[in-house]
């Protein structure tokens, strides 16, 4: 593998899992690496609803979408994650991809926190369709970062395994709180 960061795991099974013509989210827009991916995979007939609560992360999404030279398929909205029940229906996205934590090369202090990522991630499950994939980067540190890793694990262990196909990884041997990816695939 030549890249061995979270995003680069996470966007491996992305990559298999979004069709042309897929709806899809990014649920925490960040810098817009998602989005865009997103956007390609889904093409001209496909649609990508993205969210974050910062300005500058919408910017920044704006402009790698118009640089990277992406379909206009997608739409861009400051809000929470957590509200995304009122931009699609249930049972009918292919992929909803999630970054929590900060943005990167922004505010520390303004970063994801366990109850929002948990009612997101809530919604986001009724909103996939049978087979449907959601990919959660929980990256741990800062002053919530802990208490928001620990609720979204002990929540992500309690889904009904007949509706919902949980995995887990880990990187074993790295120091410092590595970043944890995780796939859910609605049964």
């Amino acid at each position: 593998m030549k890249n061995l960061q979270i995003t680069a795991y996470t966007q491996h099974f992305i990559r298999q899992q979004v069709m042309p013509g897929d709806i899809c989210i990014d649920a925490t827009m960040g810098n817009g690496n998602d989005t865009a991916l997103l956007s390609r995979l889904a093409g001209e007939k496909g649609h990508v609803i993205a969210f974050d609560i910062q300005k500058q992360a919408l910017e920044h999404t704006a402009e790698r979408l118009l640089k990277d030279g992406c379909p206009e398929n997608y739409q861009l909205f400051l809000d929470s994650h957590e509200n995304m029940m009122n931009y699609a229906k249930p049972d009918t996205v292919s992929c909803i991809t999630f970054n929590l934590g900060y943005l990167p090369g922004g505010d520390h202090s303004i970063a994801t926190k366990a109850d929002s990522s948990k009612k997101a991630v809530e919604a986001g499950l009724r909103l996939l369709k049978k087979g449907g994939l959601m990919t959660l980067c929980i990256y741990s540190g800062g002053d919530t970062g802990f208490q928001e890793r620990d609720a979204m694990l002990d929540f992500i262990r309690q889904l009904d395994p007949h509706k919902y196909l949980v995995i887990q990884s880990e990187y074993a041997n790295r120091p410092n709180d590595p970043p944890i990816p995780v796939l859910i695939i609605k049964l």
